[in-house]
């Protein structure tokens, strides 16, 4: 069969009641699923984060795993013996175009875009890890292609499907606080600094050191990048605000509707040009949105947290989001929430439920994929609040307030500013 005619009738299953065999047979649903319903995932990244994130498709169908580095990968690849095993997805995508109806992207950031941009241009639904991509351009492009193509897709901002980020939106969009003009964001994370390393061991075996570059600037192999502390190398990653912005910015987006902010401007230690900042402190704005007022948006890392945090005697959350509406204030983490003043709020009956729970955010995609239907972090909300996230570090390395064209992705008053909103890659990759 075509791939478009399979992906249609993966997408028709759930409304017609019948499968089709991979022979093309059509039999009737008996009620369990059978193999032929499953889709068919590649995983690209099968190592540390790709093998969390393996746990939560493994119900499908694995056809094809691809790693830069066998050593991490290794117990992956022991599982699935007779899926096809690759270092280059280009390749992978290429060879199996047929056989893969989807794709997990859990790889380092600088390689994120590139991947998923290539998987959806061979019309596969895509998951990607957070944030969505390294830059600016890349995430807008994600986004773009992903509409284009009709694709499910999901960002891994795993949190969005618990209970209590529902919660606080709907307390927030019934008015429980009033209108919201002003709203922090802090995360307990300050890692990041150092120099670039002068010595040049051996690549390890097993893995493929030009691959895992993939895009960034050529550097000579060491191991202070591998497993995680790529995250802290502007090459690679866009350190604390990168790695965890997404799940703390998601909250804010979501209960207040946010989209694109018209201005930010970060502030840290003095810019190092290899290597992220341990804490930067983030003020943006963002415009009206029908009959939602101006947004005031303030973050900080690297153990700082809001003035308004310590008056409130709230010390002790160490992450998390605080709304100040016009009726009092809304703080809340990945599990918990509290209305204040507590006593002003103490007889309030939260509203009705509606924003349903969520299935599982893994299973939320793979259902998409199937169906046709939505995701909650789908590559057009979340390539927007990626955008949001890396426009901090694009005005902390531009040394200044960033006011932003989002439409055009222009920084009006600091043209240097290009440089960090798309970069070029290196020779033998493209978006």
């Amino acid at each position: 069969m075509s791939r478009i005619t399979r992906r249609q009738m993966l997408r028709s299953t759930a409304l017609t009641g019948i499968t089709v065999c991979a022979t093309g047979v059509v039999r009737a649903h008996a009620g369990e699923p059978t193999p032929n319903e499953k889709l068919n995932i590649a995983l690209i990244g099968s190592g540390g984060r790709g093998a969390a994130n393996l746990g939560s498709v493994r119900g499908e169908n694995i056809v094809a795993l691809c790693d830069v580095d066998e050593r991490r990968a290794a117990k992956t690849f022991l599982q699935y013996p007779n899926a096809p095993k690759f270092a280059d997805f280009r390749i992978m995508l290429d060879k199996m175009d047929r056989e893969i109806d989807a794709v997990v992207v859990s790889t380092p950031e600088q390689v994120h875009a590139p991947a998923s941009v290539t998987a959806m241009r061979h019309g596969k639904h895509c998951y990607c890890e957070k944030p969505l991509t390294h830059e600016i351009y890349e995430a807008r492009v994600a986004a773009e292609v992903a509409t284009e193509n009709k694709l499910a897709t999901q960002m891994g901002t795993q949190i969005h499907a618990g209970s209590n980020y529902r919660r606080v939106v709907e307390l927030v969009q019934s008015g429980a606080i009033g209108d919201v003009g002003e709203c922090h964001v802090w995360i307990n994370r300050a890692e990041g600094g150092g120099e670039r390393p002068t010595d040049t061991p051996p690549v390890p075996a097993g893995l493929d050191w030009d691959l895992w570059l993939g895009p960034a600037p050529y550097r000579p192999y060491h191991p202070c990048y591998l497993p995680r502390q790529w995250n802290f190398w502007w090459d690679f990653g866009g350190g604390n605000l990168a790695a965890m912005g997404c799940h703390y910015f998601d909250l804010p987006f979501w209960a207040l509707k946010l989209r694109h902010p018209t201005s930010a401007e970060t502030t840290g230690p003095p810019l190092h040009p290899e290597t992220t900042p341990r804490w930067l402190t983030i003020h943006y704005e963002f415009p009206k949105r029908d009959d939602l007022p101006p947004v005031t948006l303030f973050y900080c890392d690297g153990g700082r947290q809001p003035e308004l945090l310590k008056e409130l005697g709230l010390a002790d959350w160490r992450s998390g989001v605080l709304f100040v509406g016009s009726k009092g204030m809304l703080i809340a983490d990945y599990g918990r929430r509290k209305l204040l003043p507590e006593n002003k709020f103490a007889d309030l009956e939260p509203p009705e439920p509606f924003i349903p729970n969520s299935i599982g955010h893994h299973r939320e995609w793979i259902e998409a994929c199937k169906t046709g239907g939505p995701t909650t972090c789908n590559f057009d909300y979340s390539g927007a609040v990626t955008e949001t996230v890396l426009l901090g570090n694009v005005s902390y390395r531009a040394g200044q307030r960033i006011e932003w064209d989002a439409k055009n992705m222009k920084a009006t008053n600091c043209p240097e500013a290009d440089k960090y909103i798309r970069r070029e890659y290196r020779e033998g990759w493209t978006l």
